[in-house]
């Protein structure tokens, strides 16, 4: 029927398991990863046009004058957006693009996309998130505290997500947020066309 694909957004703490939840959506096919830009330095394992554009503070600041970010926010005294373009282009190859974003650029998306679907990925509790943390071995004492304070903020997020998931089990999480947006894209305000394709008339 060549529709538009589902525009995704998964938000949660560091730690929660984000990144190796998009991965393996990525490898089920009809999905397409939008790479955010951030001026936060790559981590040693992070390829640049692959897990995120790297900028400069400035550079950052004149793509958000100029409108060719969809979002942006400040984390953790750096900037992180999305890029306009490649997102429009996906959604209407028909692809379900997935948004890796904070609370406060997930909140902008939707309005913005009021059709897009925000999911709320979180640790089974703030124990398990803080044992993540320390496990990942790539920040000290102090960012590791600032972002287990920062998780507690964005729970009182969680009611303005359409979803949340808890990823007790990565695989099990990323069965359920699949099957969150199979059932989506079966929505009816999403396949306003379909007396039109069962008549024959498309």
């Amino acid at each position: 029927m060549g529709k538009n694909g589902i525009l995704a957004i998964i938000s949660g703490p560091s730690g929660s398991g984000k990144g190796t939840a998009v991965e393996k959506l990525l490898q089920k096919g009809n999905y397409a990863l939008s790479i955010s830009a951030t001026t936060r330095s790559p981590r040693e394992y992070e390829v640049p046009g692959v897990h995120y554009f790297f900028y400069s503070k400035e550079q950052f600041e004149e793509m958000k004058k100029n409108g060719l970010l969809l979002e942006c926010a400040e984390f953790c005294g750096n900037y992180y957006g999305t890029p306009k373009a490649y997102v429009e282009e996906q959604l209407q190859s028909g692809k379900n693009v997935i948004l890796e974003i904070e609370v406060q650029g997930a909140l902008q998306v939707k309005k913005i996309y009021p059709s897009a679907v925000l999911i709320f990925l979180i640790p089974p509790n703030l124990e398990e998130l803080g044992r993540r943390l320390v496990q990942r071995g790539t920040e000290d004492k102090e960012t590791i505290n600032k972002r287990m304070h920062r998780a507690i903020e964005e729970m009182e997020f969680v009611d303005d997500y359409d979803y949340v998931v808890i990823n007790d089990s990565i695989d099990t999480a990323v069965e359920d947020i699949d099957m969150i947006l199979r059932a989506e894209s079966m929505k009816c305000s999403r396949n306003k066309d379909i007396k039109k394709v069962f008549k024959g008339e498309i």
